[in-house]
């Protein structure tokens, strides 16, 4: 019966947002919220899904990159919805810079763990998408934060990360670096392990995670 009731969810959501009707989207994940149901879960569970559902209807051309695009916007601005709602009253005063690597224009995956950051007392720089590395290298400079999150959403930036990540060890030998994205479903974890202190971490869970046990461990 769980089940059932978690799909019939997922679809509803799913068609509010492929109508383009983003007031009852808003609705929607106000009131998922206020089910006893927390901000990372419907991120994960509704928000994160839904997107990739219709990244997948997309790529079949059963919607149209209109409606990619709409749907992407209405997500984003949920996530500003709940902005106030996440930032940690403790802070940490850890500093993590969060970034797509260049080219890549799908920046809501990485918004998402710049929020998980946040909601655990970190100040997260999020730089967004289509991040040029010099850029990135003369930022983290000026920042000088206790860890990278990079995003890669398309499987064909690969070199764009694998430069990104050899200027950041070139420039920073020890920085720890988090790498993620949808990309990582056609493969290319093979390429982080090429680079110490480079950790894949698949999803939101995984990366609180980390940062919990980081944070523990001082």
């Amino acid at each position: 019966m769980m089940d059932k009731a978690k799909q019939n969810t997922d679809a509803e959501f799913l068609e509010l947002l492929i109508s383009g009707n983003r007031g009852k989207c808003s609705d929607f994940a106000q009131k998922y919220v206020q089910d006893n149901r927390s901000i990372q879960d419907l991120y994960e569970n509704v928000l994160k899904k839904a997107l990739y559902k219709v990244g997948e209807l997309w790529e079949y051309n059963k919607i149209s990159v209109a409606t990619e695009h709409l749907s992407s916007a209405i997500v984003e601005a949920i996530l500003n919805e709940f902005y106030s709602k996440i930032i940690s009253q403790e802070k940490n005063n850890k500093r993590v810079i969060v970034a797509c690597v260049e080219n890549e224009f799908h920046q809501i995956g990485i918004k998402m763990i710049s929020d998980i950051f946040e909601m655990n007392g970190w100040s997260a720089h999020f730089l967004g998408s289509n991040t040029p590395t010099n850029e990135l290298i003369s930022f983290t400079k000026t920042i000088m934060p206790d860890m990278l999150a990079i995003s890669l959403s398309l499987y064909f930036h690969l070199p764009f990360l694998e430069n990104m990540l050899q200027m950041i060890r070139k420039e920073f030998p020890t920085l720890t670096v988090l790498v993620g994205g949808q990309a990582f479903r056609h493969g290319g974890k093979d390429v982080l392990l090429k680079y110490e202190n480079v950790f894949y971490k698949p999803d939101l869970n995984s990366t609180e995670l980390f940062i919990k046990n980081l944070d523990n461990n001082g």
